[in-house]
């Protein structure tokens, strides 16, 4: 499987991920620490199937099954870096290869990307293994039958078959729901409604995977196997989430275009830092849900006043009492135009660790507050644009 990279930086998070393998071709290589819990698990159940197939081979049977999980992990490694190999005649930067518990994925830096180039790219990893397939298939035929090799061989046919066949499967979070996603991009021109289409066509992978495992035991009138049931679980779990982030992320995506600063602000006015509370609820009486800025000597926002705490200035006192004694800071005395909209408005964001922006107009007069709560609502689906 593929994916773009989830953020920028490299050493610290790679050590927090696994164990660094190192490089391959320059891509770094990362094994996660769930992989030993797999490799160990590998061992336990396979390990006396080999030691059933040799008997007196002793403790050798779990070297075997060590061996068969460190072949698997380089099966897994072959099908990412057919990835990462594809990518790289396109001209797109790879970030990282991760082989973790349910196998690997390969993270791309952005791209920009056609159809085709995305389903080849996806379709590699596959063809990859239908590769080692046809490999073990011909040390097969030329090994003694009986042996460990020849034991080791069928196992590694095996395991590439299935995981090609598996991974063409038209549905994400597989490879082969770039066929899907890449026909709906096509057809619409968006890779976003092709990779929502994609994830709904890997539920339902989910839901018709899960109907064979549990039904076609039940009409042959026998009880499902345990550890069948057990296995299938895991993995649809696994196929349900990576499907349903898939469509997340490209429903988040798709609303970016729409999002405008002018539309998810909070109304407010400007007002000078010496400004006191009187003055502050004349203005705005009437108007409610609005917000105020106080200004610096300059005429830029400093401050977005805290109305809740200045509820409490009894009406007396109102009048000698400056706004700015209860005051929050601005994130940027820069004032984020009205028009910011798209990725132009999430770059700006992005540019400071702050929740709240001032908004100005084409003039530089403060209109509105932007929070930063607003804006992921808005991503999220929570909060329509536009809306109070």
């Amino acid at each position: 499987m593929s994916g773009p990279a989830a953020a920028p930086g490299a050493g610290p998070r790679e050590r927090r991920l696994g164990v660094s393998l190192g490089r391959i071709a320059g891509i770094p290589v990362i094994l996660t620490w769930p992989w030993f819990l797999v490799t160990v698990i590998i061992a336990v159940f396979f390990g006396p199937r080999v030691e059933a197939n040799f008997p007196g081979i002793g403790v050798g049977a779990y070297v075997v099954a060590l061996g068969y999980a460190l072949l698997l992990a380089l099966s897994v490694l072959i099908h990412e870096f057919a990835h990462a190999l594809s990518a790289r005649a396109f001209g797109w930067p790879t970030r990282r290869i991760v082989l973790n518990l349910w196998g690997g994925h390969t993270q791309f830096e952005h791209f920009s990307s056609t159809p085709g180039r995305s389903l080849a790219v996806a379709l590699a990893g596959p063809a990859s293994n239908f590769l080692l397939a046809l490999v073990s298939w011909a040390i097969i035929l030329v090994s003694e039958q009986g042996t460990v090799v020849d034991l080791l061989a069928n196992t590694l046919f095996w395991a590439n078959l299935i995981l090609a066949v598996f991974n063409v499967l038209p549905g994400l979070p597989l490879d082969g729901g770039r066929i899907v996603e890449s026909a709906v991009w096509k057809a619409t021109g968006s890779q976003d409604r092709g990779t929502i289409a994609a994830g709904w066509a890997g539920r339902v992978l989910v839901l018709l995977f899960v109907g064979l495992v549990l039904g076609l035991p039940l009409l042959a009138g026998r009880a499902p196997q345990y550890t069948l049931v057990i296995i299938s679980v895991l993995v649809a779990t696994f196929m349900w989430a990576g499907a349903g982030e898939a469509i997340r992320t490209a429903r988040i995506r798709l609303r970016i275009p729409g999002l405008t600063a002018g539309m998810l602000k909070q109304p407010a006015i400007g007002l000078p830092s010496a400004s006191t509370v009187s003055e502050l609820r004349r203005l705005a009486a009437g108007r409610p849900g609005l917000a105020a800025v106080l200004l610096d000597a300059e005429g830029r926002p400093e401050f977005v006043v805290d109305f809740g705490a200045l509820a409490d200035v009894p009406e007396e006192a109102a009048g000698t009492t400056r706004a700015s004694t209860s005051v929050r800071p601005l994130a940027s005395t820069a004032g984020i135009d009205e028009s910011a909209s798209g990725t132009e408005l999430l770059k700006l964001l992005d540019s400071s660790d702050g929740f709240e922006f001032p908004v100005t107009n084409a003039q530089g007069t403060v209109t509105g507050v932007l929070h930063r709560l607003a804006v992921i609502d808005a991503l999220t689906g929570k909060r329509t644009p536009g809306t109070a």
